[in-house]
């Protein structure tokens, strides 16, 4: 017993004799290392209403297998608006673009209605290339709380004008009517933005056909449909390749980087129409697509990309009988719910969309991610 006792004081004191200047190297998990770095660019991805039922059907519905799972970041964000539990699109996509709480209906301003700027144009004020993709018109209420101003979501005509306040360089979604058939005033829009030397073309020419004619042009401007665009089951079938150009034309000028939200917007309508193909159809055209922008991410090595929904519409889900390859499901409502909705991140600053949060943080989030800052 005591032989044991001696060897054990023995080996206690070799180990705290251990030189004092000999340094100990403690590996640094990746995720911190991570945090280190600045996103020189950030990809918002916007699935309008896709909640957890959505995500679970399209993943079902593609032999259990979404690009999703690809993202080694995950997190939780509230989505309530300042005026009601359950938001609205453009509330919460005005929490995404300026990082504050607002009423339903607000595209960029908070809860008086005063205009608050986004990160969209702080983006252009800091030198860096800015873009706008949907596949819902490009004034509807999520593209719009990203460069417009204004106490009305359905003000559509002049959130148009309002593209011609900021300098953005790429953006493609439908709409052409507000543009340049008005009822509130005589301006022709699509002719004063190629005053501005924008290039813009229209659903009359394919975006196939119209992304040869973009060359050396740095504004870009595509209007898909004269009004909403066409579900991807009904045929429309510009919105990944007119994202993934968009990344393009993006990188070939931003020397200081560059922020883009591309949207997925009818999963939301699918949910309103309780119909759960259109949801599938439109959630699989969008797993393509944060796919691709995933592996294009990967070879950039600078950029941070985020996908998340703005809210959970349809009050959606799978229910019991269900297979893989037959899916019963169910509805609770035709409009929005109130469910916490799921955040997926990549890249440069993406350990910070981890745990539970205000949708407002994914605002600040980015902007810390590019290493803006306080404001």
């Amino acid at each position: 017993m005591r032989f044991t006792l001696f060897v054990l004081i023995t080996l206690l004191a070799m180990a705290c004799s251990v030189s004092q200047d000999k340094k100990i190297e403690i590996p640094v998990p990746e995720a911190q290392l991570e945090s280190t770095k600045v996103a020189k660019n950030i990809i918002l991805l916007i699935g309008d209403g896709m909640g957890m039922g959505q995500i679970s059907a399209g993943t079902y519905s593609n032999n259990n297998s979404s690009a999703l799972e690809r993202f080694p970041i995950t997190g939780i964000h509230k989505p309530q608006a300042s005026s009601n539990l359950i938001t609205d699109s453009a509330a919460a996509a005005t929490s995404f673009a300026c990082g504050i709480k607002t009423y339903n209906g607000a595209i960029g301003v908070d809860a008086d209605t005063n205009a608050v700027q986004t990160i969209l144009e702080e983006a252009e004020l800091k030198g860096l290339k800015t873009g706008l993709v949907a596949s819902s018109t490009i004034v509807h209420a999520t593209p719009a709380s990203f460069i417009a101003h204004n106490k009305l979501r359905i003000n559509y005509e002049e959130i148009a004008v309002d593209f011609l306040d900021t300098e953005i360089e790429y953006f493609v979604g439908g709409g052409k009517k507000f543009f340049d058939r008005r009822t509130i005033d005589d301006r022709d829009l699509v002719k004063e933005l190629e005053a501005k030397d924008y290039l813009i073309g229209n659903f009359l020419t394919d975006f196939s056909e119209f992304k040869t004619q973009i060359g050396d042009n740095k504004k870009v401007g595509y209007l898909s449909a004269d009004s909403d665009p066409l579900p991807v089951a009904q045929g429309r079938d510009y919105l990944v390749d007119a994202a993934m150009t968009g990344l393009k034309h993006l990188k070939s000028q931003a020397d200081n980087g560059f922020f883009i939200m591309i949207e997925s917007s009818q999963i939301d309508w699918g949910g309103h129409a309780n119909n759960a193909d259109y949801i599938i159809t439109e959630f699989l055209e969008f797993n393509n697509l944060i796919g691709k922008v995933l592996d294009w991410a990967e070879q950039d090595g600078e950029t941070l990309v985020v996908v998340t929904a703005d809210h959970e519409t349809g009050g959606f889900t799978i229910n019991p009988g269900s297979t893989m390859d037959s899916l019963v499901t169910a509805f609770t409502s035709t409009k929005h719910s109130g469910d916490f909705i799921p955040v997926f991140a990549y890249g440069p600053g993406s350990e910070q969309f981890s745990g539970i949060y205000e949708n407002t943080e994914i605002y600040f989030k980015m902007r810390t991610a590019f290493g803006w800052g306080d404001q």
